[in-house]
């Protein structure tokens, strides 16, 4: 007869080779995607890749400088525009949100971020192309917002909600207004944890393509203007990726190891300044 304690290890046992292989099972995709690019992209991974601007089909060397450069102008610009709105719409539902209204602008953000990017895509064209008539940064940006906006303001009002009450309390028995322990203690306290959510947000934006193939068209030389069509890495990937040419299908691979390491490079710095707040 098998005793209870034998039964109780036995199951413990398999319950944690079950987390593991779960585990195992999570992580492998993320390692085989990673690896897989750089095993196909290696031999074009090269300084020349980051400096230099795309050639024309034939002429060897080249590069996504201009890619580069662009997505980080769409980020920035973005980013611009919707790290106040987000913030301070998180800071509202967290501080201030009771009600009709803060059950309104929390459905509204949980279904806009639900939107698939592709609708955001159209969306900047609807608002921006058509009455510009021409493509641009700013379209890019504003549907590259659309999608930034949502993710941040959920994580502010998820940060602030963490800050113990007691803090909050102590600030206003001290004579403290009510909006400057918001912003000078509340908010300062649940800073790291809001830098976390930017930048995991800005990690999203930095790989989406369907919205910018809407919006900034993208672009064989170096941007002249917020008002013109604008290059981006992962336009850059989508237009060597689906091109008949050897040479461009290497490149796309390498342009995608490019775009996951920056990717990799905002993720990690969430995940110390994650580190750092507990």
């Amino acid at each position: 007869m098998i005793s209870i304690s034998f039964r109780r290890r036995a199951t413990d046992r398999i319950m944690k080779t079950l987390f593991l292989l779960s585990v195992f099972l999570v992580i492998l995709p993320l390692v085989l995607i990673f690896f897989d690019l750089l095993w196909k992209g290696a031999k074009e991974l090269k300084w020349s890749l980051l400096t230099d601007l795309p050639r024309p089909v034939g002429e060897p060397g080249g590069g996504i400088a201009n890619g580069i450069a662009g997505t980080l102008t769409l980020a920035g610009l973005a980013m611009a525009g919707g790290i106040p709105l987000a913030v301070l719409s998180g800071i509202y539902l967290a501080e201030y949100g009771k009600g009709v209204l803060a059950s309104l602008v929390r459905f509204a953000v949980d279904l806009l971020a639900g939107v698939p990017s592709i609708i955001m895509g159209i969306f900047g064209y609807v608002l921006w192309v058509l009455p510009m008539k021409r493509f641009s940064a700013w379209a890019g940006a504003s549907a590259l917002a659309m999608i930034f906006i949502p993710i941040v303001v959920r994580t502010t009002e998820e940060m602030l909600k963490t800050v113990p009450v007691p803090v909050r309390e102590a600030a206003l028995a001290l004579g403290i207004e009510r909006w400057k322990t918001t912003l000078f203690i509340t908010v300062r306290t649940a800073s790291a944890g809001i830098i976390t959510g930017i930048l995991l947000a800005m990690a999203r934006i930095l790989g989406e393509t369907a919205p910018l193939l809407f919006t900034a068209l993208g672009n064989q030389f170096w941007q002249t203007g917020l008002d013109q069509p604008i290059a981006a890495v992962p336009l850059q990937v989508f237009s060597y990726a689906i091109s008949p040419y050897d040479d461009w299908h290497d490149k796309a691979w390498a342009g995608a190891v490019v775009l996951i390491l920056m990717v990799l490079v905002l993720s990690i710095g969430a995940r110390v300044l994650t580190r750092e707040r507990n």
